[in-house]
């Protein structure tokens, strides 16, 4: 039995958002802000809290319009019903598959409802709304001052529906028919308990480098252990370990109260002193030592080291504690899992940003071990039921995301709500639904290139996709003078660009990924001129009939596109959608053309490079020719910063930079903190 789907209405950034989970591990990636937070927040208030609560807060901003229309259909003495009917409510659906030939359904056959025998799917429905008969009471007797606009009016709404809402507004458990909405059974929060365990690994983890005192972190974990080890559902091995942890602490308990004990009760003053005649006027000690607290309190952690002096556990380096602390919690929530008399159907452990302080071999082999570590706790258990854990993990490493199989990434998008304009939700886009079929040969190609370049598509605001070493080497520095011309807040110094080196042959395949993932990108590629209409012998602009290069042939839609058409085309002709195709055009006055980048460049700094003037293109041609693509980079890159960014480099860049429904937050963040100015010096 496993968590097929999870869908989610109104709750903060998810105001529409529909989550598959694999039965293994499910990687969440995405942009900051894009709504990873809001569903391990979901996680822990469903699985972890004893009751669902949310608040005002909880509701996605685009949802809080609702409350206002509701309020002025309220005022205008409309029927109650009506009311209610735009009042939001925030839902979770979950469905969980289950194998038809399944004799014992355990806790989850409560949820079952329907009749259908060919049915192997239970519906649980999570409402959080406002309760029969209260919409008097949410939206009734609220004053406004004397003449207050809209706006005013609405501000006065929220203030009077943060404190009415909680109490007013309540959460709503039931089984649902998945072949029919309308077949309903209620049900206690208990029972979703009963099915569904839930643990957080949250990204505060506590784990501070500090000097000036001991971090005991991991030491508290084995306060839990213990309490679970105890349990009267643990198993006999870890019942035994606790029994002979109390008889260790019993026999130390004895020696306290024949020694320790006598000699406190030396230091207490005697009230015989006063005159009081009370029946037991003497005073005596006992100290008591309680187990679960000598764990969490005073038990720590160290390292080995050597002479007998052992390390505390702040020495070590961030990233093996924070190994060593994710295996100790997921361990823990596998023994609590193990404890419990009747154990869930499912296990759903979400970790955030595992990969914080771990060096990037680290990450991947983090997320590659993940469910062979499942496998191995119950190996060393030596139990034959099978763990039923599915791991959720959020991320913002490509080590982590690259290693990941295509299928189960799922790809947090921010964009405006189409609901409500204005305002800002996530929706998600499964890789495994678009691109899971590796009979597909692009499909194949991308599998593979994300997993070898170690590429950061998946967390990019935008991405350019170039032709080889060259251009990558000098994009930090030709995106540094375009910037210097551009106005405050589409400075693409202040964006997360990814830059993707996949050669002219295959940007084209990144196309319907690009699209998908909604991400702005911009291609850099060369005109490849050739003698022939599509191919032939590489020649200078001037002489050439086509292109070779199959982006721009792909681009074009046609084989047989000619290179005059393509110098004909204008900047507005070369973009589509959320894509733009920058390849070389003559510079600005000047007829030459180059046919690579080298010789572009030369032509763009005709001063400089003592471009004959008797024949440019020539001269350009012949100087391109003869150097070493990685050694020219380098000398413009590095040593040499006085030259000019060639024209059609300019125009792309100028477009990406201003591309996108929004300027992140990282633009604006990055120039309020540094003054343009500044960044441009």
């Amino acid at each position: 039995m496993k968590i097929k789907k999870v869908e989610i209405r109104n709750f903060r950034l998810l105001r529409n958002a529909d989550l598959y989970l694999e039965d293994g591990t499910t990687m969440v990636v995405g942009r900051n802000n894009s709504g990873k937070t809001s569903l391990a927040e979901l996680f822990r208030r469903l699985l972890l809290e004893s009751s669902a609560a949310f608040r005002l807060e909880d509701f996605s901003l685009g949802a809080h319009s609702c409350f206002w229309s509701a309020y002025e259909l309220f005022s205008a003495g409309k029927e109650e019903i009506e009311v209610r009917a735009l009042l939001p409510e925030i839902e979770i659906w979950l469905t969980l598959r289950y194998e038809k030939d399944e004799m014992n359904l355990g806790p989850l056959g409560d949820f079952v409802v329907d009749l259908d025998p060919d049915c192997t799917e239970a519906r649980i429905h999570v409402c959080y709304q406002l309760g029969d008969g209260k919409v008097k009471a949410l939206l009734g007797e609220i004053e406004f001052v004397d003449g207050a606009g809209e706006e005013a009016k609405k501000v006065a709404l929220f203030e009077v529906l943060r404190e009415r809402l909680p109490k007013l507004y309540k959460c709503s458990l039931a089984g649902v028919d998945p072949n029919d909405p309308t077949n309903r059974k209620p049900m206690e929060w208990a029972q979703l308990k009963a099915t569904i365990q839930g643990d957080l690994i949250t990204a505060h983890r506590g784990l501070d480098d500090t000097t000036h005192k001991d971090n005991d972190s991991l030491g508290k974990i084995l306060s839990t252990l213990f309490a679970t080890a105890g349990s009267d559902s643990a198993d006999a091995a870890d019942r035994k370990t606790v029994a002979e942890l109390k008889a260790a602490v019993k026999d130390v308990q004895g020696n306290i109260d024949k020694s320790f004990n006598g000699q406190l009760t030396n230091l207490l003053p005697a009230l015989d002193l006063f005159g009081y005649r009370l029946p037991d006027p003497k005073l005596r000690t006992e100290t008591t030592l309680d187990v679960e607290l000598l764990l969490k309190n005073h038990t720590k952690i160290k390292y080995s080291g050597s002479g007998g002096i052992h390390l505390p556990e702040a020495y070590n380096g961030l990233g093996t504690r924070n190994l060593i602390y994710m295996l100790l919690k997921l361990f823990e929530a596998y023994k609590s899992y193990k404890a419990l008399t009747c154990t869930p159907v499912v296990h759903l452990v979400f970790i955030e940003e595992p990969e914080a302080h771990l060096h990037p071999q680290m990450q991947e082999v983090f997320i590659q071990k993940l469910n062979e570590i499942a496998r191995i706790f119950v190996q060393i258990s030596g139990d034959e039921r099978p763990w039923p854990v599915q791991f959720v993990v959020s991320t913002h490493s490509s080590h982590m995301a690259n290693k990941a199989p295509f299928d189960a990434i799922r790809y947090f998008l921010v964009s405006t709500d189409p609901a409500a304009v204005g305002f800002f939700s996530s929706r998600i886009r499964d890789l495994k639904k678009d691109f899971g079929d590796k009979s597909n040969k692009d499909n194949e190609f991308l599998h593979q290139y994300m997993s070898q370049t170690r590429c950061d598509l998946l967390f990019a605001d935008k991405v350019m996709l170039i032709e080889g070493t060259a251009e990558h080497l000098l994009l930090p520095r030709m995106t540094e003078k375009v910037d210097a011309g551009l106005v405050a807040g589409a400075k693409l110094g202040s964006q997360y660009v990814a830059i993707l080196e996949v050669g002219g042959a295959y940007a084209h395949i990144f196309a319907r990924l690009l699209d998908f993932l909604e991400l702005p990108a911009l291609i850099i590629t060369d005109l490849d001129s050739v003698t022939g209409p599509n191919s032939g012998t590489a020649c200078k602009v001037s002489e050439g009939k086509g292109t070779s290069n199959a982006c721009i042939r792909d681009w074009f839609g046609g084989a047989n596109v000619s290179l005059a058409a393509l110098l004909d085309k204008k900047p507005e002709d070369k973009a589509k959608g959320n894509r733009r195709i920058a390849y070389q055009v003559p510079e600005e006055g000047a007829k030459p053309c180059g046919r690579s980048f080298e010789d572009a460049f030369v032509l763009a700094n005709a001063v400089k490079f003592d471009v004959d003037p008797k024949d440019p293109e020539q001269f350009a041609w012949d100087y391109a020719s003869r150097q070493k693509k990685s050694t020219f980079a380098l000398k413009y890159a590095i040593e040499d910063g006085e030259w000019s960014v060639p024209r059609y480099i300019t125009e792309g860049l100028e477009w990406l930079a201003t591309a996108g429904s929004f300027v992140t937050a990282a633009a604006v963040i990055l120039e309020v903190i540094i003054p343009n100015e500044a960044a441009d010096a």
